[in-house]
């Protein structure tokens, strides 16, 4: 799940988006986060660490440098969500916090907003671990 997104003549996902824009959208998402009732109550009330994880994660991730390796060690996403009931219901939320954020950061263009928003959808799948519902882990 660390692999870079795909190169093209721009390059990489992240060299495209830039760390400006990425930024902008980390501090976007996770002040929509904090509102949402099904997600705010799974985080800490102080976001600060958290957004600077997820920013140093979505580099790596599109491409950039390795920060969240280098700060905290491999991602271990699954692993390091364990603790934490994502439900399809949360994972749909997450996503929606991510396209309104998306939506926000006019820095970041629509073909760049869309394979972001791709990718970050297959993440969300592979997060769940409680379908309330049926007492197990269910795909979106």
């Amino acid at each position: 799940m660390t692999a870079p997104l795909s190169l093209n003549a721009g390059g990489s996902l992240y060299d495209r988006i830039g760390p400006d824009a990425l930024s902008a959208l980390v501090t976007r998402f996770y002040g929509r986060v904090a509102q949402d009732p099904l997600l705010a109550p799974i985080f800490p009330a102080d976001l600060t660490l958290t957004a600077e994880k997820q920013l140093a994660f979505l580099t790596g991730f599109l491409g950039g440098p390795p920060l969240y390796h280098e700060r905290f060690g491999h991602p271990r996403l699954r692993a390091r969500h364990l603790p934490f009931e994502i439900t399809p219901e949360r994972a749909r939320a997450w996503l929606a916090c991510m396209q309104g954020a998306l939506r926000d950061t006019p820095q970041i263009g629509a073909d760049e907003a869309r394979e972001l928003y791709e990718a970050l959808s297959r993440v969300a799948v592979h997060m769940v671990n409680s379908d309330p519902a049926s007492g197990s882990g269910s795909p979106l």
